[in-house]
């Protein structure tokens, strides 16, 4: 594990799961009020979906403190299960920079994320997390990327909890299941963004707002990386979100 990966491993076990998801802080958000989210359209762009112009690895990050214990035995494209909240479409593409970033076939993806709530399943019952989804595997699953080197999940939009950015955790290998990369994707923020429109939508669940919430820049996985790991993402509350992004590994 590179030393950067493992100092934020530990901010993130030290600060960012203690208190999963109660809040008490005071800072200003951007929630909208419920009554407009129904009807207002996302309008952000990311950066550039992660594939940067010299064709680079996209950034590698941690994979705790929640990855997924078993994955193989997770083999699906809709990964919902029982939890509830915005539609959510997940659009992963990967190339090969050692093949001037062309579609990458037959890479196996993983991924997942929190709930609504800010809680993973198969972890709990801990100071980690004090709610127990042991026993639980929602929002969790893996695909293998087709001749376009894209992967699709079905999902409902991540919530947030203490000291990170809304985000999604991805573990990408190559066909034989030799581990490629380790890395996170970022969201955009900020006025109109989806990720306020969700958090302003109590009726649908997300109850906590963006009081108290770490955006990007002072996330402490994302803050030095968060260009080529920002994805697009559009929408609204009432059609749901479609993100799109694209990782760049070394295959």
């Amino acid at each position: 594990m590179k030393r950067k990966d493992f100092l934020r491993g530990l901010g993130l076990v030290g600060i960012g799961s203690l208190a999963i998801p109660i809040l008490n802080a005071c800072s200003k958000d951007d929630d909208s009020s419920e009554s407009s989210t129904d009807t207002e359209t996302a309008t952000d762009t990311g950066a550039n979906s992660g594939s940067s112009a010299d064709c680079s690895v996209t950034s590698s990050e941690t994979a705790g403190p929640f990855p997924t214990i078993s994955p193989s035995s997770l083999v699906k494209s809709n990964i919902v299960m029982d939890r509830t909240g915005v539609a959510f479409t997940i659009n992963i593409t990967i190339k090969n920079t050692k093949a001037s970033c062309a579609a990458l076939k037959g890479a196996i993806v993983d991924i997942w994320h929190c709930d609504k709530d800010g809680y993973y399943s198969e972890y709990g019952g801990t100071s980690m997390q004090s709610v127990n989804y042991t026993t639980y595997h929602f929002l969790r699953g893996r695909q293998t990327t087709d001749d376009n080197g894209l992967v699709t999940f079905t999902s409902i939009f991540p919530g947030w909890y203490t000291s990170r950015a809304t985000h999604i955790h991805v573990h990408i290998y190559n066909a034989s299941g030799t581990s490629l990369l380790v890395t996170q994707i970022a969201f955009p923020e900020g006025s109109g963004s989806a990720v306020a429109l969700v958090n302003a939508s109590s009726a649908n669940g997300y109850t906590k707002g963006l009081s108290g919430y770490t955006y990007n820049a002072s996330d402490n996985v994302f803050s030095d990386s968060v260009a080529n790991e920002l994805a697009t993402v559009t929408g609204s509350i009432a059609e749901g979100f479609v993100l799109k992004h694209t990782i760049n590994v070394a295959s």
